[in-house]
């Protein structure tokens, strides 16, 4: 019997538009012999949606055209209900209920791979793939990252953080906060978004100020650290769990400018004339980014790399396929890491292709993890089945 398997994406996220590629990419990749594929897309504004047009990639290209034409849903939360309701809509009359057997997330950033929705599938004992809540959670809030890291043992590059709300209110002062600790060139970031969104280099005062009025608008909290001039950018994917984890090769991504941007992931570096990436490569999501596999680095640092980055997907309970990046200061050969990305765009799956799995046997293999930790889960004791409220008086 197939299992039904409700692909997630979308999201109120800037991520928004990567989410829709890589979930495209997810859902052709799935065995449609061994799982019934439901599209659950999430739009901008909350809304839930599903519905076969949300399977073509060129249908996002008219968002209002594809939702009237899509099929609204609402969640039953409920424990171990696993299924959700199409609204009456047009020829519907009636609620009518479609079972989920497991989750699969492909959202990028905030309200998808934070915890966020990890967080509902645990509400309604549902099984689902990747990072639990607290992993999610604490992976993509990069300076919480950095802090756990350095406990760890693991290299990160030094820091500086603030609230966005102290910078409107007392700017001057974290501006001579951050210059008394670091020289310039400097990299601004979010504090907890992905697809370097946001993250810009500054050489001056006047650039810092700008890129950081731009992450407030992003991001509760900022993230600043000294730029590595002589930098090469080198990232692995950690696919399993606790108990058997594997790594997979080295890529080094090109990068067009001091940072690797948005449109260097997702598009190869092209860019309209608002700066948004259209490139030919554009609904490719990260498989389509310009990148070296294997990295151009030596065996030694290669597997240090590669054993750093399943250290921290251990220790910080991490659960499916995670990429890892890492920035090499070409000058000491210093490693850093830089970041764990819990849903990586494209799900990762170009860095295990090289090894012999494809992204059918990558998703194979996310579906096993998630029911595995599910069948964990429900072993563990939630609550006493005595009341201890019936002698209460």
């Amino acid at each position: 019997m197939k299992l039904n398997v409700a692909v997630i994406f979308g999201g109120r996220s800037v991520e928004h538009e990567i989410s829709v590629i890589s979930a495209n990419q997810c859902i052709n990749a799935l065995d449609k012999n061994k799982y019934n594929v439901i599209p659950v897309y999430i739009s901008k504004q909350g809304k839930w949606y599903t519905g076969n047009d949300l399977l073509k990639l060129e249908n996002y290209r008219d968002s209002e055209k594809l939702l009237a034409e899509s099929q609204k849903i609402i969640i039953n939360q409920n424990s171990s209900a696993t299924n959700f309701y199409k609204e009456p809509n047009g020829i519907f009359t009636s609620r009518k209920p479609v079972n989920i057997d497991i989750a699969f997330p492909v959202t990028h950033g905030t309200y998808g791979e934070d915890g966020a929705l990890q967080g509902l599938f645990e509400t309604m004992n549902i099984p689902y793939v990747g990072c639990d809540v607290l992993a999610s959670a604490i992976t993509m809030d990069k300076i919480t990252t950095k802090m756990l890291l350095q406990t760890l043992g693991i290299k990160v590059l030094d820091y500086f953080w603030f609230y966005s709300d102290k910078w409107v209110s007392v700017r001057d002062s974290v501006v001579s906060d951050i210059k008394a600790k670091f020289n310039y060139p400097l990299v601004v970031k979010p504090g907890n978004l992905g697809s370097s969104i946001g993250v810009a280099a500054v050489n001056n005062d006047v650039e810092l100020e700008d890129a950081v009025d731009l992450v407030i608008r992003l991001s509760q909290r900022v993230l600043i650290e000294p730029k590595v001039t002589n930098l090469k950018e080198i990232n692995c994917a950690v696919l399993g769990d606790r108990d058997f984890a594997e790594v997979s090769l080295c890529e080094e991504p090109f990068r067009s400018d001091d940072i690797l941007s948005y449109c260097d992931k997702y598009s190869g570096g092209m860019k309209n004339k608002s700066g948004i990436g259209l490139g030919k490569n554009a609904n490719s999501g990260m498989s389509g980014a310009k990148r070296k596999i294997p990295a151009e680095i030596s065996s030694k640092m290669s597997a240090e790399i590669q054993a750093i980055a399943k250290q921290a997907f251990i220790n910080l309970n991490c659960n499916g396929v995670v990429r890892v990046d890492f920035l090499i200061d070409q000058n000491t050969n210093e490693i850093y890491l830089c970041e764990l990305n819990t849903i990586p765009g494209s799900l990762a799956f170009y860095l295990w292709e090289p090894l012999g799995r494809d992204f059918a046997a990558l998703t194979e293999r996310l579906i096993e993890l998630a029911l595995k930790r599910h069948r964990e889960v429900n072993n563990l004791v939630v609550s006493y089945a005595d009341n201890i409220l019936k002698g209460w008086r």
